[in-house]
């Protein structure tokens, strides 16, 4: 099983090449072992594996440079993809009530553009438990 951590950026092509569940379960386990609180560990490893795909896919996505430009601000890679986590978490919470009214590709970008480490901390605190 592949040892995830957070703050060592995968390789991106090992990274893809994994089984889904084992990115997510790996992810799982990272926050087990550092035993990070959080409502839903499982929900969090999901949410946090679609953020470490799109970086991984390069700069097609926005994820790759918003998390460059977050750790440019002064996050660790870790709290950096917390930040990018929440546009991902949000984005699928308004599509899943139907709340989202234009396209989710336009939507995100807009957000992720938006993100920076000071509205991050405002939305979230510190401590990011969003998700």
């Amino acid at each position: 099983m592949y040892r995830y951590d957070p703050l060592v950026a995968p390789d991106p092509q090992e990274w893809l090449a994994m089984d889904e569940n084992e990115r997510v379960v790996s992810v799982e386990r990272y926050h087990r072992r550092q035993r990070i609180r959080m409502p839903n560990v499982r929900v969090h490893a999901l949410f946090q594996t679609i953020a470490e795909n799109q970086i991984a896919m390069g700069d097609e996505i926005p994820a790759a440079a918003k998390l460059r430009e977050l750790m440019a601000e002064g996050l660790d890679r870790h709290e950096a993809l917390h930040a990018i986590t929440s546009v991902v978490g949000r984005e699928y919470y308004l599509l899943m009530k139907g709340e989202l009214k234009e396209d989710a590709k336009v939507w995100f970008e807009r957000e992720m553009k938006a993100l920076t480490k000071a509205r991050w901390e405002e939305e979230y605190g510190v401590e990011g438990d969003h998700l």
